[in-house]
Order: C-alpha cells, then sequence, then structure tokens
C-alpha cells in the first residue's frame, strides 16, 4: 500500500523512485535556502545593491554587521534546534511534524524581534531593514499560529518573504532592479518545487507559506515606513 498521507499526498515510493540527481539538487536548494538564510542573503543583497547606504562604516565594521545577521538570525536558531534534539524532545533536526516546531517558532520569534529592536537603533543602514526583520517576526508568528492547524512551509515563507522584500526595497529607492526581482522570483519556484518533489509539504502548506511570507512583509512595510 502506498504511504500516503494529507501532509504527504505523494507515495513515499514515488519519491524514491525519482532521479538521484533530482533529489540531490532538491535536497541541495533545501538547504543552502534554508528560511533561516534568508535574512543574511537579504542583507548580502543590500550590501552589493546599495553600498551607500551603509556610509558611515568602515569594510570591517560591516562584515561584522553581516556576521551578527547570520549569528542571531540562523546559527542561534539552529543551534536551539540541534539542543532540542539532543535533548531528546524532537526526533531529529528536520522538524517534521508540527508538535517538533511549535519550541523552535517561539525560539525564533525571540530573534527575530530582537533584530527588530535593533534595526530601529542603527542609523548606519538601509532603513529597509526595519520594515524587512519587522516583517520576519510577524511572519513567525503567522507560522506558529497556523501551524496549530497545518504544517505551514517555512521554506515557503522564507521565500515569499525574500521576494517581496526585495520588491518593496527597489521601490522604495525607486530604482527598478530587475535582475534582482527576477533571481528571487526564480529562486522561489525553485525552492518550493523542491519541497514538493522531497515530498515534504503539499500544495496546500506552499501556498499558505508564500502568502504568509508576502503578507507579513506588506504589513511590515505598510506600518513600519
Amino acid at each position: 500500500m502506498s504511504n500516503i498521507t494529507e501532509t504527504n499526498p505523494i507515495p513515499v515510493e514515488a519519491v524514491a523512485q525519482r532521479p538521484w540527481l533530482l533529489q540531490f539538487m532538491a535536497k541541495a536548494l533545501s538547504f543552502l535556502f534554508h528560511p533561516l538564510f534568508i535574512p543574511t542573503y537579504f542583507f548580502l543583497y543590500l550590501m552589493q545593491a546599495y553600498p551607500y547606504e551603509f556610509a558611515g562604516i568602515t569594510d570591517w565594521q560591516l562584515k561584522l554587521r553581516l556576521f551578527g545577521v547570520f549569528w542571531m538570525t540562523a546559527f542561534f536558531p539552529a543551534f536551539a534546534v540541534f539542543l532540542l534534539w539532543r535533548l531528546k524532545f524532537s526526533d531529529g533536526i528536520y522538524l517534521r511534524t508540527q508538535k517538533e516546531r511549535i519550541v523552535p517558532y517561539i525560539i525564533t520569534m525571540f530573534f527575530y524581534w530582537w533584530m527588530h529592536y535593533l534595526s530601529r537603533n542603527f542609523l548606519d543602514q538601509p532603513i529597509v531593514l526595519q520594515f524587512f526583520y519587522t516583517g520576519i517576526f510577524v511572519c513567525s508568528v503567522m507560522g506558529l499560529l497556523a501551524n496549530n492547524q497545518f504544517k505551514i512551509s517555512m521554506h515557503a515563507m522564507g521565500a515569499g518573504g525574500l521576494v517581496t522584500a526585495v520588491l518593496l526595497t527597489t521601490l522604495h529607492y525607486q530604482h527598478m532592479d530587475g535582475t534582482a526581482i527576477a533571481a528571487s522570483l526564480l529562486l522561489a519556484g525553485s525552492v518550493t518545487t523542491a519541497r514538493l518533489l522531497l515530498n515534504e509539504h503539499n500544495t496546500k502548506e506552499i501556498y499558505t507559506g508564500l502568502a504568509a511570507g508576502v503578507l507579513s512583509q506588506l504589513l511590515a512595510y505598510y506600518f513600519v515606513m
């Protein structure tokens, strides 16, 4: 009998029969563009596209700022997940069930809120980071609430948020960066497709994740900027 559930609508056998290269690429995309890395990637984008917005700080200070973003938004939440696994509070680091995701959501919310708070006091970096950090905090709250009903896709939330943040940034600075927008859209499509190919989510969980990512950034931009 095929192992089919509401969360995993594709038979496990069908996933296993997919070409190994396709599975490898899907896993690589899922790892490289894990939602915890999205804030770091967005900061890197701002460094490259709007370097003049970091006026007043040296290159070394800017690198330290980038490291701080990675440290607070990726390393600490990931380390918390690792500790939960080692302390037997979860079955693994992949958080494949709704129950396993509750505490990581709460921990991530704390770090995202802290980044939102700090961004209001940094005047030597792009002002758009204020709405971006607020947006990812709001998105984590949405994710926690949705998690009570179904396993919303974190990857889709991150991808949707990134696309919207890039678009809003170009609008804010009145500099339509078509390459960045196209790249973020391609990335979002590739990552969400990878999650479907790996049978980690169904289409409902993907679409609601994208919607949460988009809506959270729009709300943050409206109320913060």
